[in-house]
C-alpha cells in the first residue's frame, strides 16, 4: 500500500466514523432503521487488502464506534465479522476474468448486480450481528428482524448513494 493510498484510507476512516458518530446516531428511519455508515470504510477498501490488516481495521472501526456509543464491543464484534466474511464474499462474486490487482469496490466498474450482492450480503451479516448481540437472546428476535431488515435497506441505499456520488467512473469501460 503506497503512502497516498494509505492517507486516502485514513481520511476515509476518519470521515466515515465521524459521520457515524455526529450525524447517523440521530438519524433513525421510522424509529427502527439505523444507518451504520462507518462500515463503508471496510466495504470500500481495495479488493486485494491483506486479510490480517482487514481484520485489524474492522476491530479499530468497530471499537471506535463502541467507545462513542457505549456499546461494549457490539460494533467491534460485528465489524470483525464483516471483515472476516468480506474475502469469502469477494471470492464468491469473482468475475470470470478475475479481479485486476488495482480493482477496488466500485459500482461503476463492477456493476450494479455485483455491488448490490456484495454490499447487501455483508451489511446483512453486520447488522444481524449488531442487533442480535444487542438483544443477546432469541426471545427478542421478533423485534430485531424489522430492525435488521429496515437498517440493511437504509444502509444499503446510503452505500449506493456514496458510490454514485464519490467513486470514479473513469475505469467503467474496461
Amino acid at each position: 500500500m503506497n503512502s497516498s493510498l494509505g492517507i486516502r484510507h485514513i481520511v476515509q476512516f476518519v470521515l466515515f466514523v465521524a459521520l457515524q458518530i455526529l450525524l447517523m446516531d440521530s438519524l433513525v428511519l421510522f424509529g427502527t432503521g439505523f444507518c451504520f455508515i462507518y462500515i463503508a470504510f471496510l466495504l470500500f477498501l481495495p479488493i486485494n487488502m491483506n486479510r490480517v490488516l482487514l481484520l485489524f481495521f474492522g476491530l479499530v472501526a468497530g471499537f471506535t464506534v463502541d467507545i462513542f456509543y457505549d456499546t461494549i464491543g457490539i460494533h467491534a464484534a460485528a465489524s470483525v465479522l464483516l471483515a472476516y466474511l468480506r474475502p469469502m464474499i469477494l471470492n464468491l462474486l469473482t468475475p470470470r476474468d478475475g479481479y485486476d490487482t488495482n480493482d477496488s469496490v466500485n459500482i461503476h466498474v463492477m456493476g450494479w448486480r455485483w455491488f448490490l450482492a456484495y454490499a447487501l450480503t455483508l451489511i446483512l451479516a453486520h447488522h444481524t450481528a449488531v442487533f442480535l448481540l444487542e438483544i443477546f437472546s432469541l426471545e427478542g428476535l421478533s423485534s430485531a428482524i424489522p430492525k435488521i431488515l429496515l437498517s440493511v435497506l437504509f444502509t444499503g441505499v446510503v452505500m449506493v448513494i456514496l458510490q454514485l456520488l464519490f467513486f470514479s467512473i473513469k475505469r467503467a469501460n474496461r
